[in-house]
């Protein structure tokens, strides 16, 4: 069974071209909704997830349709594979069905390992830098939106810790948890369990 996810950013956006694409190529069931690739709780997606079963394909019109990032697509891929379930972006050709689509998902997953772990390499570099230079004091610098989304990509890392975003960054654990991980919240941790970062901005 073709199971098809359609998704749009905002409400001004129409779904027509996706739903359309969608119905043509077989889709039985299509999921929809109007919601920010960036938000985590996409209920209409979560709800195609747990609708396909083994043997079913998900469909897509584009793969920015499916993940917020290029690691979130591919572990919903990776889930779907681990349940039997096929996955398909008409934009792009990608077909797990095929030898050929199989291998193309596992050439992007692997070049996806490989640029987390130079992004992790750069920022042990930088951490080495920043204690050669010795921590400067005063008001943390503001952060620039490409830093924003280095610094988010280095926190859903678990094997990097917050103190070494802060330090690398040059922010507080109060920024950190207001502009970075603004989910988590901020706990009230001081300076005695997180070195620097507990400098209150």
């Amino acid at each position: 069974m073709l199971v098809g996810y359609a998704r749009v950013s905002t409400e001004d956006q129409s779904l027509d071209l996706q739903l359309d694409e969608l119905k043509v190529c077989g889709c039985e069931r299509i999921y929809s909704e109007q919601i920010s690739g960036v938000k985590e709780n996409r209920p209409e997606l979560e709800q195609a997830l747990q609708f396909v079963r083994s043997g079913d394909t998900l469909v897509v019109w584009r793969l920015d349709r499916l993940g917020r990032s290029l690691k979130h697509v591919i572990e919903i891929i990776n889930r779907l594979a681990l349940e039997g379930i096929n996955f398909v972006s008409l934009k792009e050709g990608f077909d797990t069905t095929s030898a050929a689509g199989q291998f193309f998902f596992h050439v992007v997953a692997s070049f996806a390992q490989y640029e987390r772990a130079l992004l992790q390499e750069r920022t042990m570099a930088g951490l080495a830098a920043a204690r050669a230079r010795g921590r400067k004091g005063g008001r943390p610098r503001k952060l620039s939106e490409v830093q924003v989304a280095q610094a988010k990509a280095l926190a859903a890392d678990p094997k990097i810790s917050i103190d070494s975003i802060c330090e690398t960054y040059g922010i507080s654990l109060r920024t950190y948890y207001r502009h970075i991980a603004p989910a988590q919240g901020y706990g009230g941790r001081g300076e005695e369990q997180h070195g620097g970062c507990g400098q209150v901005v």
